[in-house]
């Protein structure tokens, strides 16, 4: 069943280039509403367990190196059917292969610097959203 929340993350290569106010645009106008959201960095450390999951991929190192190398925008966003609509917008991985007028097409150099993260599923949208928001901070 969908729920009605996802994770986003607004990527370093994105913050560094100004790009923060654009992609939020686009979110905002898509019909999202920003739950909870902050800007800050991550350690190797917090990069790493984050992308635990790709521990065993040989992009890993770099992956964490290129995620602790610059702030990021951390967002819980609502909206019915939260995950499909936001997997949408952002467009595939490879912004080659990204249809025109997404995120990831707009904003993104490659497929390391992408621009921006997207929860895949309602379960892990939860477990990325409690990853970097505690019950406090979320509306």
């Amino acid at each position: 069943m969908a729920t009605n929340r996802t994770f986003t993350m607004i990527k370093p290569d994105a913050v560094g280039n100004n790009y923060i106010g654009g992609i939020l645009k686009m979110i905002n106008e898509a019909g999202f509403r920003i739950v909870s959201m902050k800007y800050t960095r991550l350690s190797k450390e917090s990069a790493g367990e984050f992308y635990a999951v790709h521990s065993a991929r040989p992009f890993y190192g770099e992956l964490v190196d290129y995620m602790s190398s610059g702030s990021i925008v951390a967002a819980i966003l609502e909206k019915e059917n939260a995950v499909a609509d936001f997997r949408n917008l952002i467009g595939a991985t490879d912004p080659t292969k990204a249809e025109e007028g997404t995120i990831r097409k707009i904003y993104a150099k490659s497929i390391a610097a992408n621009a921006v993260h997207g929860s895949d599923s309602d379960e892990n949208a939860a477990i990325e959203g409690d990853f970097f928001f505690s019950k406090l901070e979320r509306f």
